[in-house]
């Protein structure tokens, strides 16, 4: 009986220590110079220190996959995840809008438009099925450009003979509708394809060759400004839920604090960012708006395809044009 009691006890106040602890799952490595991401849950983890919570880093890829950290987001495993956004779209395709091809012009232009459509609301709605919530979309770092092992890109004609890594069906359209090629590949093979030429290239923010360490073997950022990559910041709602009031606003504020905090990053990243890729051998095709509006226009046909529901396509474009 005396052991049991003790046991009982033991695992009493490891559940006690465990739901104390706020486990951030990181997306990338802790670089507030390069990423982010992780300028947000730096933020965000110091502001919850501050306010009396403990708080735990757990490194890119310690607990698995995109899928195992949505399984231990619903079970109240993991507290929170800087996720991709795909994690959201198996459960609520809408969140797709945000990977429109120049949809937004910038972060602040995304963050009205979320605000107008009250986007996290509808989200979280599906969400809640699974005791997960939205709580914020990081951003990665400055948009994205075209970037390439050997081709020099200024416009969607230098693609033609390309084959582009796509993390999905959309991206492979868009890259259809330049005149390109794009093929599925996860991104732990990405180095590799790069290396062996299965793909020519990707698309995203200027930071992550260097990043990344693919420097070497990356030669060509093309600045056409597409897509701003984000980083979804999901957290267990079962743990939201438990949070005391005041615990709660803690979070609540912490996540204010976080998204100011990068957006102020932001502000001076993009031109660090390519500056980094020059000092790393990597030649920038800084493109003028002119060469911009082709892309944009060469993306029109994403807007047009199956890939989302034309009445969702029309909420995107209209919250858009509604705050610019």
């Amino acid at each position: 009986m005396k052991l049991k009691a003790l046991t009982l006890a033991a695992l009493v106040a490891m559940a006690t220590s465990a739901s104390a602890e706020v486990k951030i799952a990181l997306d990338s490595a802790p670089d507030l110079e390069a990423s982010g991401s992780y300028n947000w849950a730096n933020a965000f983890g110091t502001a919850l220190i501050e306010g009396g919570m403990d708080v735990r880093e757990l490194p890119r890829g310690a607990i698995g996959n995109e899928a195992e950290k949505f399984d231990q987001l619903s079970t109240g495993l993991l507290e929170v995840s800087l996720s991709d956004v795909r994690a959201i779209a198996q459960v609520d395709p809408f969140i797709y809008g945000v990977r429109l091809p120049y949809i937004f012009d910038d972060i602040a232009h995304m963050d009205r438009a979320l605000a107008a459509g009250n986007v996290f609301e509808r989200i979280n709605e599906n969400l809640a099925k699974q005791d997960v919530m939205l709580l914020a979309l990081a951003p990665l770092g400055p948009s994205s450009g075209v970037i390439t092992t050997k081709q020099a890109v200024r416009s969607p004609a230098d693609m033609s003979d390309l084959r582009m890594r796509a993390l999905d069906d959309a991206q492979i359209a868009m890259y259809e509708a330049w005149g390109s090629a794009g093929t599925i590949v996860p991104w732990s093979e990405v180095p590799a394809g790069l290396q062996t030429g299965v793909i020519d290239g990707y698309l995203n923010s200027p930071f992550i060759p260097v990043t990344f360490g693919q420097t070497d073997f990356v030669k060509n950022f093309a600045d056409a400004r597409v897509i701003w990559p984000l980083r979804a910041v999901l957290v267990s709602k079962l743990w939201y839920d438990d949070l005391s009031d005041e615990e709660r606003a803690t979070v609540d504020a912490a996540v204010v604090t976080a998204d100011a905090a990068t957006r102020a990053w932001l502000a001076s990243a993009s031109e660090k960012g390519l500056t980094s890729l020059e000092e790393n051998g990597v030649t920038v095709q800084r493109l003028t708006d002119e060469e911009r509006v082709v892309f944009r226009e060469a993306s029109k046909p994403v807007y047009e395809s199956d890939l989302m529901p034309a009445e969702d396509v029309k909420i995107w474009t209209d919250l858009s044009e509604g705050n610019r």
